[in-house]
């Protein structure tokens, strides 16, 4: 009996013994590693239940107490060099040698609102290889011949032709012209009968400035717009500066079709000048763009280089009289043969063409020596087409031995 209650003793010291050991190895242990076993763990949620326990790290190193904890952060990849291939430049065009224009070069006078200023950028650039020709715009963008007491065309006009002496004269204006005028009795509103007279009256004074001066003059007319109101009197106006520019010898260019579609409606988008399908107009329906100008001179470039002839060549040059040969005769000249006539053999003592051959003498002159010489026609052989001699009777000898 004493042995038994020993026995349990000892096993209840033994336990309380063990029971304290892990408490001290617990206590001498650091706070991270219960945590980083804590952690080794994710929350469960319902994918767990299903899936089973997730590990964050399989073998988590446990750090000390007095050392700062490190955050885990996510590995760089090394960045990966990309294969650098040459870049390709594109072959420069040759830049065009600017034409030198001449001293005595033929001046275009381009004049007019604000598209005579797009007309006049558009032939600089067509006649820019053209050394004979300068063109001079000389626009302003709000001007018209409505309104004088903004700008005065009819006293600027003859002021720039005596300083630049144009060799021709091309007017485009309108535009701005859709308002209310001034006249001697008063104020005329558009469209009235009344104001069609004024204007009709100034266009035909503005182009004798021109035509009275020996001038050539080329009045463009105006292009379809976006807005139907302007395009319809585009239509009467082109009509109106039509009979008048022509009545007093001028040339009327008519650019409408360039700016319209098969059915005469306004288009944005076109052809150029050289049948690729561009850009025309801006966004106001107005204005033209730079392609739009280029096709626009394209109508004033035709009749501007048949008034100007071979001055409007791309290829006159100017002639440098430094560089001519001498046209003075050398101090000996040398002997020359007389030049011998083709139709007359005799002047070099032949009678006969080279490589003739004798005709061969006969004792008999044959039919066409008759008929060349003597005029004697050789009678035709009995029977032939053209032998028409009576035949000869026969005999009655003749016809009894048949």
């Amino acid at each position: 009996m004493t042995i038994q209650i020993d026995r349990t003793r000892w096993i209840r010291r033994l336990a309380l013994a063990a029971a304290t050991l892990s408490f001290c190895l617990g206590s001498m242990l650091p706070a991270d590693y219960a945590e980083a076993q804590e952690l080794r763990y994710q929350r469960r949620s319902i994918l767990d239940f299903f899936l089973g326990r997730r590990y964050i790290d399989e073998n988590p190193q446990p750090e000390m107490r007095d050392q700062p904890r490190r955050q885990q952060q996510p590995r760089r990849r090394p960045p990966t060099q990309k294969a650098v291939t040459p870049m390709r430049t594109a072959p420069v065009a040759p830049a065009e040698p600017v034409v030198q224009k001449q001293d005595n070069a033929q001046k275009i006078l381009v004049v007019g609102d604000f598209l005579a200023g797009g007309l006049g950028d558009g032939l600089a650039a067509a006649f820019e290889t053209s050394p004979g020709v300068v063109v001079e715009a000389r626009s302003n963008v709000s001007s018209g011949l409505v309104r004088d007491d903004y700008y005065n065309w009819p006293g600027e006009l003859p002021k720039m032709i005596n300083e630049l002496k144009p060799a021709m004269v091309v007017v485009m204006i309108g535009t701005n012209d859709r308002q209310q005028m001034v006249t001697d009795a008063g104020k005329e509103k558009f469209r009235t009968d009344g104001w069609f007279t004024e204007y009709q009256r100034r266009v035909l004074a503005f182009g004798k400035e021109v035509t009275s001066r020996k001038i050539p003059l080329l009045w463009v007319g105006l292009p379809a717009f976006e807005s139907d109101s302007m395009t319809a009197d585009a239509v009467q106006m082109n009509q109106l500066y039509r009979n008048q520019v022509e009545s007093i010898g001028g040339e009327f260019v008519d650019i409408w079709d360039g700016f319209v579609d098969e059915n005469g409606k306004f288009i944005v988008t076109g052809s150029d000048v050289n049948g690729q399908q561009v850009r025309l107009r801006t966004a106001d329906g107005i204005n033209l763009t730079q392609a739009g100008r280029r096709k626009l001179a394209f109508y004033v470039e035709k009749p501007a280089r048949r008034l100007l002839g071979t001055q409007a060549s791309p290829d006159l040059v100017r002639l440098d009289p430094g560089n001519l040969p001498a046209l003075t005769l050398p101090a000996n000249p040398v002997e020359h043969t007389q030049p011998i006539s083709l139709s007359d053999p005799n002047l070099d003592g032949g009678a006969e063409l080279l490589g003739a051959s004798r005709t061969p003498v006969t004792l008999t002159k044959s039919p066409r020596d008759l008929l060349v010489e003597q005029g004697e026609m050789a009678p035709a052989p009995t029977g032939r087409i053209d032998d028409y001699r009576m035949p000869t009777p026969k005999t009655t000898a003749e016809v009894s031995v048949k």
